[in-house]
């Protein structure tokens, strides 16, 4: 852990506050990598002892920190950012240069912070690098913890602008003016050890699903798949079936169409380096000093990524409406009879004659009146008889005009 004599209160300040938001975070125990599939370690002690250096605001302790790995191998790092206490137990997360959230100068200072992790301890040896400073008969001298002091002061002095000063120790002072003097900006990035991003991808049967990139420091990374059957991982741009990945590819699943709805997934497991130069910071935002890896180291490392998907649904298609049966003529009525146009009645031929009257003889004013008897008789009753049949033909007649005059009227 980093101390200095000045600023004490300070790096104690750091160390508890970052101890308190770890246990508010529940931080003890693996949490999940926010570099997505990225390598993910937790500190656990300082990997080996350097000794303390005398710069312009104070004296400093120095080491090398120490980075379990979740399969229990282990990294060692320097620090970056002298102004930021450390957090015991903390986790960290393997990740870009660009997602530094220290508080010194890395974004500028970088290229030359990476160029000093090539050429000093413990990418170099101790007694390279004391002939490389030109330590001359001091160079036997020269020790471990030496090498440390002068190369993490060489790094805060670009990331933090601290100097070392004249009365720190001769050996210390003079390899710490060699890196600082030398270095130059060594700008490329180490590729990342192994990670998948995204992690996760959901859509839906009936072409590909999800676009995984792989970044990786590996070549020809075997692909271990878990999927039903007649899903497949795919080059995200050929569609061409995958068993092999490297850096910088592209892939996704392809799942045909009429798959039921389900789930695959994909993982990656290999022998990787961690190079020199890659960027470790506190996990989910966790504020604790960030380090950067002091040397290549080969480890194992593995990703996995996964994605669901659901069946579309068919759209209902609209039942076509019954053609309506035309409807039947209606009937032509049938056009009613023409009334019968009734006949006229037949006019009498003959008129009824007015009966003659009958003449009567009037009796003599002096003689009595004689009974009618015999021819007499006779005559009157025919006479009678003719008077009544006359009237009723005339009535006959009347009453058949009258009908026939009724019914032309109802016709």
């Amino acid at each position: 852990m980093t101390r200095m004599s000045i600023p004490r209160a300070f790096g104690r300040t750091a160390v508890a506050g970052g101890a308190a938001a770890l246990l508010a975070l529940g931080l003890a125990a693996p949490a999940a990598a926010e570099g997505e599939g990225a390598v993910r370690a937790q500190y656990v002690r300082d990997a080996q002892k350097g000794d303390n250096v005398r710069l312009d605001i104070g004296t400093a302790s120095t080491s090398l920190f120490e980075l379990k790995l979740e399969n229990g191998e282990t990294l060692t790092a320097y620090c970056i950012d002298l102004k930021t206490g450390i957090v015991p137990q903390a986790w960290y997360v393997e990740d870009s240069w660009s997602q530094y959230n220290g508080q010194g100068n890395f974004a500028e200072a970088r290229g030359k912070v990476h160029w000093i992790l090539q050429n000093s301890y413990p990418t170099v040896g101790v007694e390279q690098l004391a002939e490389n400073a030109d330590l001359g008969n001091r160079a036997h001298r020269f020790t471990e913890k030496e090498a440390i002091a002068a190369t993490q002061a060489a790094i805060w002095h670009f990331t933090n602008g601290v100097k070392v000063t004249a009365n720190s120790p001769d050996s210390v002072r003079k390899v710490y003016d060699y890196l600082v003097g030398n270095a130059q900006d060594l700008p490329q990035e180490p590729a990342p050890t192994l990670s998948i991003t995204p992690e996760s991808a959901t859509g839906e049967a009936g072409g590909t699903v999800g676009e995984f990139t792989v970044s990786t420091s590996a070549e020809a990374v075997p692909v271990d798949l878990t999927a039903p059957e007649g899903v497949e991982l795919v080059d995200a741009e050929t569609g061409e079936a995958v068993t092999t990945v490297d850096n910088g590819d592209t892939v996704a699943f392809s799942v045909p169409a009429g798959t039921e709805p389900g789930e695959a997934s994909f993982s990656l497991v290999t022998g990787a380096t961690i190079s020199a130069g890659r960027l470790f910071k506190g996990e989910n935002g966790l504020r604790t000093q960030t380090l950067i890896t002091a040397k290549n180291e080969e480890v194992s490392v593995s990703a996995d990524a996964s994605v669901t998907w659901t069946t579309p649904e068919t759209p209902e298609v609209p039942e076509e409406p019954e053609t309506p049966e035309e409807p039947e003529a209606p009937e032509t009525p049938e056009e009613p009879e023409t009334p019968e146009t009734p006949e006229a009645p037949e006019e009498p031929s003959v008129e009824p004659s007015t009966p003659a009257e009958p003449k009567v003889t009037p009796p003599a004013d002096d003689k009595p009146s004689l009974p009618v008897t015999g021819g007499a008789l006779a005559g009157l009753v025919g006479v009678g008889v003719a008077a009544l049949g006359a009237g009723g033909a005339a009535i006959y007649f009347s009453r058949k005009r009258k009908s026939a005059a009724s019914n032309e009227n109802i016709g």
